[in-house]
């Protein structure tokens, strides 16, 4: 495994560097992508800090995901970044749930009227029975609250089950321009399309629909204040196609396979995506890539964080940047050498394991908890002058 990099060649992350210079960073030599990234930054009109937080799912270890409680309170505490996932209604509008099955997010088993759509759906190979958005209009969703996914963990975040609707996508844009206006900042959003293939094979591709919100509000520019992501490298491909936005391929574990890729016959797996070779490959439709924060340093078998792999210098040598997921604050996530106590749900050194994901370069976090995350990164900046 390679030593760890440092962040300094990343000071300034801007849209422009994930625009116009993505092709030529991809083929230029570590040295001239760091040093062609630093400046094509700094002529971006709108920036990002490095290392960014991204509000995953909105500042979600404080709220019900994905509801523009999360969302609010994330810009609130000054998250850089909020998170969106999108799944489609059945007449076609997108909608910001983790998950299109809405079992655990929101009352709809509360809801007799619905009581007759529960169902078991095959999504990317797996059963699950429940309640799904594409059974659904927007006007039906709309009838529907918000709860807590996680209650076992963040009991204390059920205190506001059913205060908020599931945001469609298009309230999501409203939101951040007026927010952007009243705070005087610009809103990053980062989307990510859930699915696809599933989706795409029930008539309900997410690909067109995104490009055409994108598109309404001015925001399918290489430099706009959105990233486009996705599990399924195929949908970034389709994406790159119809707008300019920034994209992202998410990497899950390195064993697991794309589910558009079991789907087409691809043999690779993520492992094969993060060698130079798949890399290089991605650096030839997409921006950056989102990989498991396991990908960047792995764990041993007991838990415990290793020794950083080569994939943040990889990367950037290619000219990606790497937004890497999830940090949390609770003992139940964190590497066993960062857990303090036997709770799952209390609390342990969460900046010790901030510090040692951004010694690595990394030049974004999704985090549940962004005002940790914000903390973590202003010393980490502090430390390094």
């Amino acid at each position: 495994m390679a030593q760890e990099q440092g962040p300094g060649r990343r000071a300034v992350l801007g849209a422009a560097a994930l625009g116009a210079g993505a092709a030529a960073l991809a083929a230029a030599p570590a040295a001239q992508a760091a040093t062609a990234a630093r400046e094509a930054s700094s002529t971006g009109r709108r920036r990002l800090p490095v290392p960014a937080v991204v509000a995953h799912r909105g500042a979600s270890g404080y709220r019900p995901e994905h509801t523009l409680g999360a969302y609010d309170l994330a810009l609130d505490m000054g998250a850089d970044i909020i998170e969106q996932d999108l799944v489609p209604t059945r007449d076609g509008h997108l909608v910001c749930r983790h998950e299109n099955d809405i079992t655990s997010t929101t009352d709809v088993a509360d809801h007799p009227e619905f009581a007759g759509r529960r169902t078991t759906r095959t999504v990317d190979g797996r059963a699950y029975t429940g309640w799904f958005t594409e059974d659904f209009t927007l006007a039906e969703l709309k009838t529907l609250r918000a709860v807590e996914r996680i209650p076992e963990l963040r009991q204390q975040n059920t205190l506001y089950d059913g205060r908020w609707t599931i945001p469609s996508f298009q309230e999501v844009l409203d939101w951040a321009r007026k927010e952007g206006r009243r705070r005087g900042r610009t809103v990053w959003l980062h989307a990510e399309t859930k699915h696809p293939t599933y989706f795409r094979d029930l008539g309900l591709g997410l690909e067109e629909p995104l490009a055409r919100l994108l598109r309404r509000a001015g925001l399918d520019r290489r430099t706009s204040p959105v990233f486009v992501q996705s599990f399924e490298p195929s949908s970034i491909q389709r994406l790159a196609r119809l707008v300019d936005t920034p994209g992202v391929v998410l990497l899950g574990a390195a064993s697991s396979r794309p589910w558009d890729f079991t789907r087409s016959g691809d043999p690779r797996t993520v492992a094969d995506l993060v060698t130079p070779a798949g890399l290089r490959w991605i650096a030839s439709f997409a921006r950056g890539i989102g990989p498991t924060l396991d990908l960047v340093i792995p764990r041993d078998a007991a838990g415990r964080l290793g020794r950083p792999t080569s994939l943040v210098r990889d990367a950037h040598a290619r000219g990606l940047v790497l937004h890497p997921y999830t940090m949390r604050n609770e003992n139940a996530f964190l590497p066993a050498d960062f857990r303090r106590g036997d709770d799952p749900q209390g609390f342990g050194d969460a900046f010790g394991a901030y510090r040692a994901y951004y010694r690595t370069g990394i030049d974004a976090v999704f985090s549940d908890h962004p005002d940790t995350a914000l903390l973590a990164a202003e010393d980490f900046r502090r430390s390094r002058g």
